[in-house]
């Protein structure tokens, strides 16, 4: 669940200190908790000279990641300890609540908050001071969110480059620095045997499913077969939960229809206009902040807060984030001739976090973390009505860097073929 109903938003700024991250890096947590928690038990850094360049020159920093897995802002860590700086990073306010201990271990890795279902301009305006002092540097996702396609982007946000840009011309202003923008490319590889595990897996989820399991072994053919199965079983669960019933057909059109069901009765029921052909993230999003208003909206007469029955209203923001989810479940991510072993496991443990609430992290992974060539950012936006070309250069940068990467995996159709760089 990603809107917090407990309570209202309100801002977490991020821990100053050198003291916790430096003993995160000193007693290396950072291997501890990516071995125990994410299953990332090595990691392979090019072109970490890039960002320590840019941080002898004293300019403001931006890592601009693309976003595939939770483990991302702690990886990151290892590149951070490589060039002798600690990090900030802007998270998601809901990542705050999910229990204490979190919440202290986030603040402390240098992550501030941002309500990702408002204009939040206190997250805004920390990020641009950041990158205007140049205290250390910061992470921004620009896609925003994470959904387990390592070798597909996601739109990128316009917010990233605002920020960016905003920062740059107040540098300018004061000091004559520059902000720069480093692309970063993280892909994670299967260490261990991504042919036996997704056989393991399968079987576990159907006898969740409660099937008898196919003894199949790990023939990739029966595998995929096997994979489509559960996916469509899924799929088919959701269709009955919300619309009543299980439609025919291919999966693709199937999972359209379910999305704009889900998000055309939320929309609905907060007076929000229905745009069958809007970004369905866009309107995941306003699906989201209308819910989380309603439920904090004072009473009209007294200004009073009103004691609402969370239920309702914790369905529709379930319904906007099954609408999200549903969209990360790319058809020509599983096309044949395209098809790796780390795309076989990220579509397992989506499956997985339908079903457990969770995915089990237990493949195996090295993480690999390109850093590219800084991007100096501009003080001015490109001409009114056409695409910002900061966002641009960045989305083609990050583009070309995941497509290289994605050639590193092993194709899962043919196990014995060997990937480059392997």
């Amino acid at each position: 669940m990603t809107v917090i109903l407990d309570r209202p938003y309100s801002f977490v700024p991020p821990h100053r200190g050198n003291l916790w991250p430096s003993a995160i890096q000193t007693f290396r947590l950072i291997e501890w908790h990516l071995r125990k928690r994410e299953a990332v038990v090595d990691y392979e850094l090019r072109h970490a000279d890039r960002f320590a360049e840019s941080l002898a020159a004293g300019h403001g920093i931006l890592l601009a990641p693309n976003h595939c897995r939770y483990a991302d802002p702690i990886v990151l860590g290892w590149l951070a300890r490589e060039v002798g700086t600690h990090l900030f990073a802007m998270a998601s306010w809901h990542l705050f609540n999910t229990n204490s201990f979190e919440a202290f271990a986030l603040r402390r890795m240098g992550a501030f908050s941002v309500n990702r279902e408002g204009n939040d301009r206190q997250a805004i305006e920390t990020a641009i001071d950041i990158l205007v002092s140049a205290e250390r540097p910061l992470v921004l996702f620009p896609e925003g969110t994470t959904n387990r396609t390592n070798d597909l982007m996601k739109p990128l946000l316009e917010g990233v480059s605002f920020i960016a840009r905003t920062a740059a011309k107040k540098r300018q202003k004061a000091d004559g620095g520059k902000v720069v923008m480093h692309p970063v490319g993280l892909k994670y590889l299967c260490v261990g045997d991504a042919w036996k595990w997704a056989d393991d897996k399968l079987r576990e989820l159907e006898l969740e499913l409660s099937w008898q399991p196919r003894q199949t072994g790990t023939d990739p053919q029966s595998i995929l077969q096997r994979l489509y199965r559960v996916s469509e079983a899924y799929l088919a669960l959701k269709e009955i939960e919300h619309v009543g019933k299980a439609s025919a057909g291919d999966l693709r059109p199937r999972r359209d229809q379910l999305i704009q069901f889900l998000l055309a009765r939320s929309e609905g029921r907060y007076g929000l206009p229905t745009m069958p052909e809007a970004c369905v993230r866009e309107r995941v999003r306003k699906v989201r902040s209308a819910v989380a208003a309603a439920y904090f909206a004072p009473d009209p007469e007294t200004g009073k807060p009103v004691d609402r029955n969370p239920d309702e209203f914790l369905a529709d923001s379930s319904a906007a984030d099954l609408a999200q989810f549903l969209l990360s479940f790319p058809d020509q991510y599983l096309t044949p001739g395209q098809i790796t072993d780390t795309r076989i496991v990220e579509t397992i443990q989506r499956i997985q976090e339908a079903i457990y609430g969770e995915a089990k992290e237990t493949m195996p992974m090295k993480v690999v973390i390109e850093v590219d060539e800084a991007i100096e950012v501009p003080t001015q936006r490109g001409p009114r009505g056409e695409p910002d070309p900061l966002l641009c250069r960045l989305g083609d940068r990050l583009g070309t860097m995941i497509e290289s990467l994605s050639r590193e995996a092993r194709d899962f159709e043919n196990p014995d073929t060997v990937p480059p760089n392997q």
